[in-house]
């Protein structure tokens, strides 16, 4: 039985609508999850973890949010109900190998999208103090912001629960309050239209030429490779983006944008990528899935250094940012923008760097320490899905190091010329870092 009558969508629902591929497969199916693991430092009490999950299902409506997709579409949202937890032992020597393990199985476990809560764990022990918690979502109820404070939240359940006394955790608005915003808030949404218009007329999402068609028809998973950049390049990187005022996400935009307007033979590069999507401050504290699809529009034509694409690409991302609109409306004004993605022997290739914002990489819960697992180096053939092309994903970890994942449709593209486009784009990063201010070389 729900708690709630009819909800509308929101933008970011109804856009994954357009790639509704059914219960099986795409961003309704089973492999559309998100995975993050934390390390914890001391005795778990699995009676406590489980109550503390609960309890975070029930403070959070959108983790037992059911998405009707028929007709118009809408969400209902269900009473709370229990967390599957699974507890595993972990014999073995390497403890980093086998978390890794632990996390990419629970990867590629299938998690029906009616199978509610859509929030899973899995503890895996090496020993009585030493421990690994994964948490799995399915990626319609949450994004990367959302796995951060429901870890939080969980942490603080943990807390009291075990006798101790952590600050109280904020009012929280929920995802429907997001919603009800969204429609009612106009957000500067004319002069924001104008200038998607304007931005990205004459252009089209710069595809990336794929291996097989897609009209083979050739069985689909998901491939996560991963990597990690050298210490060097991390280090430029860092002191680039002091030099320029800018983020991390742009330095790294700067030289992607470099990369694969030379792979596909051209200087004007529309990357696709994401804003958080969260709007007002009072929304950080919600679990939901926010994220916006961001068309970010570079002409290379007159870059002369990295330095210029910088610069170039620092004014680009500002702007948009400034004029944050749900893709479904950026669409509106530029209907010819995914015309070239759309070709069978063509697929878009998002690029994402993300940071948490929170701050809460690493804490505690009570007597338990807990700290994020970012260093995953185990590549995996199918891991959470992409419903269609691939995505770069870039994170800062909190000693500022950068580790990577792509993860490609294994339908689209071969391992091999994967592994080519990471060994050439960290190679040219590499190039470019070492000299921001020279020439571009060809």
């Amino acid at each position: 039985m729900s708690i709630t009558g009819l909800l509308p969508l929101s933008w970011n629902q109804g856009f994954l609508r357009a790639f509704d591929q059914g219960d099986v497969a795409g961003p309704f199916g089973p492999r559309y999850v998100i995975v993050c693991g934390w390390r914890l430092s001391g005795p778990v009490d699995t009676g406590v973890l489980q109550e503390a999950l609960d309890e975070v299902v029930a403070r959070h409506e959108a983790l037992r949010t059911e998405i009707v997709r028929s007709g118009d579409g809408h969400q209902i949202v269900h009473p709370p109900s229990r967390v599957r937890l699974t507890v595993r032992e972990l014999p073995g020597d390497d403890r980093d190998r086998r978390a890794e393990e632990l996390l990419n199985d629970a990867e590629a476990e299938a998690y029906p999208i009616r199978e509610l809560p859509l929030v899973r764990a899995v503890l895996g022990r090496f020993g009585d103090d030493d421990s690994v918690l994964g948490l799995v979502a399915h990626h319609t109820a949450v994004d990367e912001w959302s796995m951060r404070l429901i870890m939080r939240d969980l942490a603080h359940g943990y807390a009291v629960r075990t006798g101790h006394r952590p600050p109280p955790l904020p009012e929280v608005p929920q995802y429907r309050d997001y919603v009800d915003w969204e429609r009612t808030d106009d957000g500067g949404g004319e002069r924001s239209l104008a200038y998607w218009r304007d931005k990205l007329a004459g252009g089209q999402m710069l595809g990336t030429t794929t291996d097989h068609l897609r009209s083979a028809g050739l069985p689909k998973t998901t491939a996560w490779r991963r990597f990690t950049f050298p210490a060097a390049v991390t280090k430029a990187v860092k002191g680039i983006v002091k030099e320029t005022r800018s983020s991390p996400f742009m330095v790294l935009l700067a030289a992607y944008a470099i990369y694969v307007g030379r792979r596909e033979g051209t200087a004007d590069v529309v990357v696709p990528s994401f804003s958080s999507g969260r709007g007002p401050a009072r929304f950080h504290d919600t679990v939901g899935s926010f994220f916006n699809f961001l068309p970010l529009r570079m002409d290379l034509t007159d870059c002369r250094t990295y330095r210029d694409v910088i610069g170039f690409t620092r004014q680009t991302c500002v702007e948009a940012y400034a004029n944050d609109l749900p893709f479904g409306q950026i669409l509106g004004v530029a209907p010819e923008l995914m015309a070239s993605v759309s070709r069978d022997d063509s697929a878009a290739v998002a690029f994402q760097v993300f940071k948490s914002p929170l701050g809460g990489e690493r804490g505690s819960a009570g007597a338990l320490e807990y700290s994020v697992l970012h260093r995953r180096r185990l590549s995996q053939w199918d891991g959470g899905d992409v419903p269609d092309g691939a995505m770069w994903h870039l994170e800062i970890d909190p000693e500022g190091g950068i580790v990577g994942s792509f993860a490609f449709n294994t339908n689209l593209y071969t391992e091999q010329t994967v592994d080519a486009m990471i060994e050439e784009f960290g190679g040219l990063l590499e190039q470019l870092t070492a000299d921001p201010h020279g020439p571009l070389r060809p």
